[in-house]
């Protein structure tokens, strides 16, 4: 599943180079296998948030893409989506997707996290239970350098620990998060269930053909 998530990141436009950042040795060996790029690092973070400021800071770079493991599905356009609002604004901290909800089951489900937005499009507030108006929260954070090494050396929010969503310790320290709506329905694979459905949908040639042929160009 990993190499997925690898190449279609590596195929974004906007994505200058791809890194996995793991503290199991297992993964780095299945990345080098493929020939991508791993990077250990310690075992004690909290969240990949903080396993990949780690990375990051001996890193020159201005803004950094974190597309979670679980996201086999995630589309290169997706992921350029989320990062333009960042290019256009200098003033802007963090973005991350949001999809609509399919139904009530999704409403209900707790592992499909949920995200609501004030009228400028901002992240209020990201939970497992239901919430009115809310959408579908996807797994994908794009930080400026500082803001993430800043949220790093931040402590955990109550509600980030309540929840387990690290990206609550970013609201309640007042980093700002734009919201990027998508209708692309990116799958993360959250329960047993979820990884049958995509293993379902990655036998068909066609999703995956693009990739491989990126990768060898």
């Amino acid at each position: 599943m990993i190499e997925y998530v690898y190449r279609r990141t590596a195929a974004a436009a906007l994505v200058h180079a791809a890194l996995v950042a793991t503290d199991d040795e297992r993964i780095a060996r299945a990345v080098e296998l493929f020939g991508g790029a791993a990077v250990m690092t310690r075992t004690d973070h909290a969240s990949g948030t903080d396993r990949i400021a780690e990375v990051v800071a001996q890193l020159p770079c201005r803004l950094v893409v974190n597309v979670q493991g679980d996201e086999p599905l995630i589309e290169p356009d997706t992921i350029d989506a989320a990062i333009a609002p960042l290019l256009a604004d200098a003033t802007l901290e963090m973005s991350t997707l949001c999809r609509p909800l399919a139904g009530d089951h999704e409403l209900a489900a707790r592992s499909v996290v949920k995200v609501i937005t004030d009228l400028k499009g901002r992240a209020l507030h990201f939970s497992r239970s239901p919430m009115p108006g809310s959408a579908a929260h996807i797994g994908l954070y794009v930080y400026r350098r500082d803001v993430l090494l800043k949220l790093a050396a931040l402590p955990a929010a109550p509600l980030e620990t309540l929840e387990s969503l690290e990206q609550l310790r970013a609201v309640a320290h007042g980093i700002g998060i734009r919201v990027v709506p998508t209708r692309h329905g990116a799958a993360g694979v959250d329960t047993p269930e979820d990884l049958e459905r995509v293993r379902h949908l990655l036998v068909a040639p066609e999703k995956w053909a693009p990739y491989m042929a990126s990768a060898r160009t």
